[in-house]
């Protein structure tokens, strides 16, 4: 999964991808460690020869300017983000060197009102080629057509098109990559003394908002976590900004994780809600979905209570589950195949 990190300039989003990313500058693609204290624990009580964590990507774009200087969007700059999963939304909520106060709502807005003109000029050409085709005596696919009609109607509203569920992750759309139909996460950059995000009238509906400060945060990403463990309790912070951005990166993209124990590795794997068991193993190799047969389940709360497998088997709690079942959160599944 990638998220990329947008905002205007000045917003402080290199300064975020810095703090959450811990790499060092110049860097525009970072892998980082989802962390989980689940893993700890089954290491712990399995002692595996390897611990592999889930992993999340975060892109900084390379460009600076959403919009040309004729006002215009500007795709080379939205080409790179274009692939993402979701969309971190990093918005100023602090002064800026000679006392320039802060606008996060028109900042926010003036951002989003961009996604949403690059995703209508995507649109509108689509529906004047299909138009075209028609006209030429071309088969167009009528339910694409419907649905881009359905999204020229909302662009033009100046709504996002995640405001339609239903529209922003339809398959048949899904090759558009529309940048507002990306979920999205919107982060208010504080100053270091300030804890709270701004008042904000008829806030957008969106995912809840996350507060980070986030020069303190890069400064203390780069100390020795003894002496960061000092700073964040000196300035309130009970979780880092990689904790709880890569908690909220999860949480806006629908992500649950599920635990697997065999060949003498513990290891947590990302996948999105309601995945079926099936599909949970796809994740793992394609030939564990081709020869499925059934999947091994027991809940992580249960191996605990239990103390151990083999005691968790004798309880009854490990059972065996078909394709269709929906895994949950903090499953440890043993997959059976043959292929």
């Amino acid at each position: 999964m990638r998220l990329g990190i947008i905002g205007l300039p000045g917003s402080g989003k290199s300064t975020i991808f810095q703090a959450v990313t811990r790499s060092n500058k110049g860097h525009r693609i970072a892998t980082v460690l989802v962390p989980d204290e689940r893993v700890d624990v089954l290491n712990r009580l399995f002692k595996p020869d390897k611990t592999v964590y889930a992993r999340i990507e975060y892109l900084l774009p390379s460009g600076t300017r959403a919009y040309s200087q004729d006002g215009q969007s500007d795709e080379s700059f939205w080409s790179e983000v274009r692939p993402c999963d979701a969309l971190i939304h990093v918005v100023r909520n602090f002064h800026q060197p000679g006392g320039e106060a802060p606008h996060p709502r028109d900042d926010f807005l003036r951002l989003e009102t961009d996604m949403i003109f690059a995703d209508l000029v995507v649109v509108e050409k689509r529906i004047d080629r299909l138009d075209l085709d028609k006209k030429r005596g071309k088969k167009v696919n009528a339910e694409e057509l419907l649905m881009l009609s359905a999204c020229l109607r909302m662009l033009e509203a100046q709504r996002p098109l995640r405001d339609d569920t239903e529209l922003a992750v339809a398959p048949l759309l899904k090759g558009y990559t529309f940048l507002s139909a990306k979920p999205v996460l919107v982060l208010f950059n504080n100053n270091d003394e300030d804890e709270s995000p701004p008042p904000w009238e008829e806030p957008p509906e969106l995912h809840n908002p996350l507060v980070v400060r986030g020069e303190l945060e890069m400064e203390l990403a780069g100390l020795p976590p003894e002496e960061a463990a000092e700073f964040l309790t000196a300035y309130h912070i009970k979780d880092s900004a990689v904790e709880r951005v890569i908690r909220h990166s999860c949480s806006v993209l629908g992500l649950i994780r599920f635990f697997t124990v065999a060949n003498n590795e513990v290891r947590c794997w990302l996948i999105p809600k309601e995945t079926t068991a099936i599909d949970a193993a796809e994740v793992i190799h394609s030939d564990m979905k081709r020869g499925f047969i059934r999947a091994e389940m027991l809940a992580y709360d249960d191996l605990i209570s239990a103390g151990t497998y083999q005691e968790a088997k004798k309880e009854g709690k490990v059972r065996l589950e078909g394709k269709a079942y929906a895994v949950q959160d903090g499953d440890i599944i043993n997959f059976h195949f043959n292929v």
